[in-house]
């Protein structure tokens, strides 16, 4: 078995199978009707029909809702948990799991007293008469909080948590891998499972179709059954009234998986990329990414941090990349496969609601992402070059219609600042137009901003696009820039850049000056002046 050198190997010859995935999500369920202040004075007076509005008038609802609660648990035989302060809920989950043995059902209620928010009532005086009257204000408490941690036969383990205060918030976590292993096992498709996911399966195809069919449909028929299994703060009534959950989006894992062929795969990788990715976490890089703009003057800043972080942990590092609430994160899983993830902690950096029917554009996002980290990583150690590759971009070509596109000369500067743009540009999602070219042109020429037309970003991209390096969205004044093309740029970047400027910088340079080009160079010449010598054609 060969060994890996370069990224590029590790992902071209040294994986098995690969799976793409929803992974952890966090879940706010909440009831749309009861937002606002106003929404619960119209809740107590209208719907319920008190006279005045108070959230003292709700404390016998909040008492039932725990005695239900208490009740549920005694009929169900289900143990009731408190929390220790500071102990890990997933750990005591995972003590139970293991003397757990049925499919679809509660394995236990935990306790624990955590903040919320919540409405509350203070009393207010009426400024002319001096009458008190109550005036319900949000607020934030520490009150008693309902972990019901279950098995679902469709979703495995996962946990609906419950605000024992008005207006009763939930919150609902669960696993798309483990989800994939309950599909897997009712198809009828062998797998080996990897902690969060899949050492090895019978038919990968099929579990990227599992994967896949995982929509915001099922996980709200998820909630919705066990809503109606679970002990419910609302009555009847107050359902039909419209006071109903609803699903919005707190947190959203997005992962891809690499299984690996042998533990030193995954070395290799980490060595390369950490070697030549570390600016991934520079504001100019991130904006890229995810396709957001970034200002960082004084003056209304975008609030973020940016930055790539490196953190060891048993020896096999983990890659970070930050932007805002958002998250990129690479690591050697249990040293047999690669992991990259996507974390979305707030849909709105991305200009996204946060509702669970915005799932389908969250996940275009969070997979984007993870491809287009890896496309860059890998093409960083993957450098086309050739004459043939080389003259097709250097000589101009000939239109289907017979008109001249000129070439783009290696050594012009204009060419060298197009090839650096096209590597940034590589990474935006939607692709680029000819005002995006012409922002980032001005600063590499040294030109003033928008003092490069129109007109010659059009010259430029039909240049870039006659020459196979973009190509133009359908139905759009936008393009992206191929895979060919950002291969070719990235190497003739470098190659002018790393190799040919700085290396005749050290042949040219003064004799006093010490450089191990320039000796060898020296060493070069003369041992070419004695073989022309010895061969009798000097002159």
């Amino acid at each position: 078995m060969t060994l890996p050198r370069t990224v590029s190997d590790v992902l071209t010859d040294h994986v098995r199978f690969e799976v793409e995935c929803i992974d952890r999500m966090y879940l706010n369920v909440f009831v749309p009707e009861l937002q606002r202040t106003g929404q619960v004075v119209g809740f107590l007076m209208r719907h319920r029909g008190f006279p005045i509005a108070s959230t003292a008038l709700v404390a016998p609802m909040s008492k039932r809702f725990v005695a239900d609660i208490a009740r549920f648990a005694a009929v169900q035989h289900v143990p009731l948990v408190h929390f220790a302060k500071g102990q890990r809920k997933d750990d005591v989950m995972h003590e139970h799991l293991a003397t757990f043995t049925g499919t679809d059902a509660i394995v236990f209620v935990g306790v624990a007293q955590e903040k919320a928010h919540v409405f509350r009532t203070e009393r207010r005086h009426n400024p002319t008469t001096g009458a008190p009257y109550p005036w319900i204000v949000t607020s934030t408490a520490v009150v008693n909080h309902y972990y019901f941690y279950g098995v679902d036969d469709d979703f495995g383990p996962f946990f609906l948590k419950f605000c024992s205060y008005f207006p009763y918030t939930a919150r609902l976590c669960i696993n798309g891998n483990e989800y994939a292993k309950r599909q897997a096992t009712k198809a009828g498709i062998g797998f080996e499972p990897l902690d969060n996911g899949f050492a090895a399966v019978a038919d990968p195809a099929a579990l990227q179709a599992i994967c896949d069919g995982l929509s915001e449909a099922k996980i709200d028929a998820l909630l919705r059954k066990w809503l109606a299994r679970l002990p419910h703060p609302y009555t009847v009534e107050d359902r039909r009234a419209g006071y109903r959950y609803d699903i919005s989006i707190l947190q959203a894992e997005f992962s891809l998986t690499h299984m690996l062929d042998q533990p030193v795969s995954g070395r290799v990788f980490f060595e390369q990329v950490i070697r030549d990715n570390l600016d991934l976490g520079r504001p100019d890089r991130v904006q890229l990414i995810f396709d957001r703009r970034i200002f960082r003057g004084r003056k209304h800043p975008t609030p973020s941090r940016f930055r790539t972080r490196v953190i060891t942990h048993h020896v096999t590092p983990s890659l970070y990349v930050d932007y805002k609430h958002t998250t990129i994160k690479q690591y050697h899983k249990e040293g047999r496969a690669l992991r990259t993830e996507t974390t979305i902690n707030d849909t709105y950096d991305f200009n996204i609601g946060r509702r669970l029917t915005n799932l389908p554009a969250l996940r275009k996002i969070g997979f984007s992402a993870n491809r287009r980290l890896l496309d860059v990583q890998r093409l960083s150690h993957d450098p086309a070059d050739g004459t043939t590759t080389l003259t097709a971009i250097t000589e101009p070509v000939r239109t289907e219609t017979g008109q001249r596109v000129a070439g783009m000369r290696f050594t012009d500067d204009r060419v060298q600042a197009l090839f650096s743009v096209l590597c940034i540009f590589r990474l935006l999602p939607r692709g680029f137009t000819n005002r995006d070219l012409r922002e980032h042109l001005e600063p590499l020429l040294g030109r003033a901003p928008g003092t490069f037309s129109s007109g010659q970003g059009t010259y430029d991209l039909r240049r870039l696009r006659h020459h196979g390096l973009i190509e133009r969205i359908p139905h759009s004044h936008r393009y992206r820039v191929t895979t060919e093309g950002h291969r070719r740029a990235l190497f003739l970047s470098k190659t002018h850049h790393r190799l040919l400027r700085d290396g005749l910088a050290e042949i040219t340079a003064a004799p006093t000056n010490p450089a191990k080009i320039r000796a060898a160079d020296r060493a070069y010449q003369a041992a070419l002046d004695d073989l022309l010598t010895r061969a009798g054609i000097a002159a």
